[in-house]
């Protein structure tokens, strides 16, 4: 009798997960990726395109899910003067940054999502850059309106755990006013169905 019950009990458990899994399904045209990076005498920023991203939701609850940077498009904004622009984008787009000839994508994929109340959550997961990966957490809000879904968190990363050391003062000396900070900013904002 225990044996059936605990049956039916398991049953009951898998189909109302079932039931109340939804994968959610991003809008890439309204979700973005902003970066900064900061430098002795001042900071760039721009955006990076979303080329995919996938959301698990489920219980009214983020689970997991993925995104992957189009490096190719990468965008400078801070600045107007085209050659300037140009310049910066091109050098960000090399070896010496981010060699995007051989890594057209960077990515990250949700390996833990904590929320006491779904809504602020301590994401976790893996950042991939120059195909190097390395884990990382991060804080996120969540927000719902209707059947729409917005997710937003703030991430900052060591470049230099990813091949990343021109100009770094842990690597370089006497750089004076020539040395670029370490840490990167990405300000991710995905929006999706649910």
């Amino acid at each position: 009798m225990k044996s059936i019950i605990a049956i039916i009990l398991s049953l009951a458990v898998f189909f109302t997960t079932e039931k109340n899994t939804a994968p959610a399904t991003v809008n890439k045209s309204e979700s973005s990726v902003m970066w900064k990076a900061a430098k002795v005498t001042g900071e760039h920023w721009g955006y990076v395109p979303i080329a995919d991203a996938t959301l698990d939701y489920s219980n009214g609850k983020i689970t997991g899910g993925s995104f992957e940077m189009d490096m190719v498009n990468l965008t400078v904004e801070d600045l107007t003067d085209p050659k300037s622009k140009g310049n910066l984008t091109n050098h960000l787009k090399s070896d010496d940054f981010f060699s995007v000839e051989k890594f057209n994508t960077a990515s990250f994929k949700i390996t833990d999502a904590k929320s006491s109340n779904g809504r602020d959550y301590v994401i976790s997961g893996n950042l991939t850059i120059k195909g190097i990966s390395q884990p990382i957490s991060f804080p996120a809000k969540v927000s719902t309106s209707g059947n729409k879904l917005t997710a937003e968190g703030d991430i900052t990363f060591d470049r230099t755990k990813f091949d990343i050391k021109f100009r770094s003062g842990n690597y370089f000396e006497n750089l004076a006013d020539k040395l670029i900070y370490d840490d990167v900013n990405l300000k991710v904002k995905l929006v999706a169905s649910i």
